[in-house]
């Protein structure tokens, strides 16, 4: 009778993306397995996992919401709705093995899990965990991380070090810098800079590129701009009629945009730098403030030691992102450095080496 497993998670691209990356490793590994996906009702996952060919069923639940806590009187009765229909889930589905990647939907889904001694597993992709994953780790059957010292939030017998599961199509490396520019429909013999504040857009990086979008134009440069959906209207006001700029809300084919690009500037989170050590790209960080015990300072301060990596804090990108885009186009010298020290840290195989794990547990 072939194996069913539940993979629960999402909220953003950086929690969805490498849950599809260890379902697919799963899939080619065991083709004879079944594999369902638990998210947040509203959230991204909803939309995202469907595409990748999965089922997904959502749940009543969200977070605890720091800026309005009039807003949490509610999230008590949404916590037990959601135990509830996680054990409605299990009833019909009944899995043999339970993976968390983060986010809203992982706490119950695993806690569940847990309570009727099932196998769990954790990815970790942050440096600093998350307090539920803290919580589920105590229990759980292993702990997949990206990196070393994470033995001060789970217990270090559980612990294996992976890396990040970057997606299949990125990791491959197999498409042109051709095809790519191709893809987007610009011009090949110019260079490319692919801005991104990740999944669900950043602000003050949109607004940076918005106020100074003439400067490509000026410098010989050409744009592809994933703005996330609240921008995504201005973005595209203001590119009308420039044949330099390509922009949308989200990118599909991300892996046509790392191919096409020339440098990328990106926020600072665990998966884009797993992603963008793959493809060995020239990069300006510009870290989220408001992450959790702000990682993802952190995580850009570790590449930028090892000159693997540009930063600019969130509070100065207005001022500085676009003069510091050109100014490294020309630099071809320094894009080639940090090309090659941030190759360094590229993991391949992290979704192999979970999946793997996960197999000799339930077979």
């Amino acid at each position: 009778m072939s194996k069913r497993i539940i993979i629960a998670g999402g909220g953003t691209g950086g929690h969805i993306f490498p849950a599809v990356a260890i379902a697919n490793a799963l899939m080619r590994m065991d083709p004879t397995l079944t594999i369902l996906f638990i998210g947040a009702k509203g959230k991204m996952e909803m939309e995202r996992i469907p595409k990748e060919g999965y089922n997904i069923i959502g749940i009543d639940i969200a977070g605890f919401n720091r800026s309005s806590l009039i807003k949490n009187i509610s999230l008590p009765l949404k916590i037990i709705k959601s135990f509830v229909q996680v054990s409605e889930i299990f009833k019909g589905y009944r899995p043999d093995a339970v993976i968390g990647v983060g986010g809203y939907s992982t706490y119950p889904v695993l806690r569940y899990a847990q309570s009727k001694k099932l196998p769990t597993f954790i990815h970790e992709s942050n440096s600093f965990a998350g307090k539920s994953n803290i919580l589920l780790g105590k229990k759980a059957s292993k702990i997949f991380v990206a990196s070393d010292g994470m033995e001060k939030f789970f217990p270090a017998e559980k612990i294996m070090i992976t890396g990040n599961p970057v997606r299949r199509a990125i990791a491959g490396g197999n498409i042109s810098r051709e095809e790519g520019i191709g893809y987007f429909k610009l011009d090949p013999s110019k260079k490319t800079v692919l801005v991104t504040g990740g999944s669900l857009g950043a602000k003050n990086i949109n607004e940076a590129i918005a106020a100074k979008i003439g400067e490509f134009s000026a410098n010989n440069l050409q744009l592809i701009w994933q703005t996330g959906k609240p921008f995504v209207d201005h973005a595209r006001k203001i590119s009308e009629g420039r044949k330099n700029v390509w922009t949308n809300d989200f990118i599909v084919k991300m892996e046509y945009a790392f191919a096409a690009s020339d440098i990328v500037v990106s926020r600072s989170g665990a998966m884009a730098i797993a992603e963008l050590s793959v493809v060995k790209r020239p990069v300006i960080f510009v870290p989220f403030p408001f992450a959790a015990e702000d990682h993802q300072t952190v995580n850009a301060r570790r590449l930028t030691e090892k000159q693997a990596a540009l930063m600019i804090a969130d509070a100065e990108v207005r001022s500085k992102l676009v003069s510091s885009v050109v100014d490294l186009a020309s630099n071809i010298k320094l894009q080639e450095q940090l090309k090659e020290n941030i190759g360094k840290m590229g993991v391949k195989n992290a979704d192999e080496v979970i999946a793997k794990e996960i197999l000799q547990f339930i077979q």
